[in-house]
Parts: structure tokens; sequence; C-alpha cells
């Protein structure tokens, strides 16, 4: 296992969720960046769980499907068994489109999500006896 590089893209990912929990409320935020850096958060979260368990996985934002390649016994997996409007964001918050602009209410929801996701996989990892204070 490769825990310093699963600890390292714990670090990027603690630190995305960090902005995006900094940026809540504030009026000089954008919702669509919080939407963005939650997102993200999340991927890198799963990921390095991914790294620290030696399984490759494809660069693709589809959080569900990164998920999926956890091994069975991870509580992600069963804990959040939706992650598809999370992963909107990856590339909905960057572009713009013909949805309906990202409103705060939107970026709450994706830092909630993040943060479950984040404290599910660090719970998985501190069960493995990887230590997530990064």
């Amino acid at each position: 296992m490769n825990v310093d590089e699963a600890r390292r893209w714990l670090r990027y990912a603690r630190e995305d969720l960090s902005a995006a929990e900094a940026m809540l409320g504030r009026d000089d935020a954008f919702p669509r960046h919080i939407c963005w850096l939650a997102q993200q958060a999340a991927e890198k979260a799963i990921k390095a769980a991914l790294i620290f368990a030696e399984i490759d996985f494809p660069y693709r934002h589809d959080l569900d499907l990164l998920r999926d390649l956890l091994p069975d016994g991870w509580r992600t997996k069963t804990a959040h068994p939706d992650l598809a409007e999370l992963t909107q964001w990856a590339v909905e918050a960057r572009y713009p489109s013909d949805l309906p602009d990202i409103v705060e209410a939107d970026a709450q929801n994706a830092v909630q999500q993040a943060r479950g996701v984040w404290d599910s996989i660090c719970s998985d990892l501190q069960e493995r006896r990887l230590d997530t204070e990064v």
C-alpha cells in the first residue's frame, strides 16, 4: 500500500473541503465554486482510499464509479449509495450551460455530501490503520 501517496491525496481532499466550507454563506463567494470544490474533495478522498487499497482507478469524475471500486467491507460503499448529484458539479459548475444557475442551497447540499464522504473515508481508513490527520 502506498501510504504516503494516499495521505497526499487525502490532504488535497481536506484542503478542498475546508475551502468550500469556509466560503459557505459569504457574500463574496460563488456557489458554483463551492460546488466544484465539494465534488473535488469527495473525488480526492475516494481516490485516496483507492490508492491506499492499491486499486487502479480511471481518471474520471464519476463518484459512483469510483466508490464502487472500493473493496467490500468499506462503509463508504453503503453509506453513500448515490453520489450522482455531487458528481454533476465536476463539469456543471465549471462551464456555462442551459441549466439553472447554481444557488447557495446547491452549495450547502454539495458541501454536506462531500463532508459525509470525507468522514466515512476517514473512518474507513482509520479502521485500516491509516492516520488521517493530514
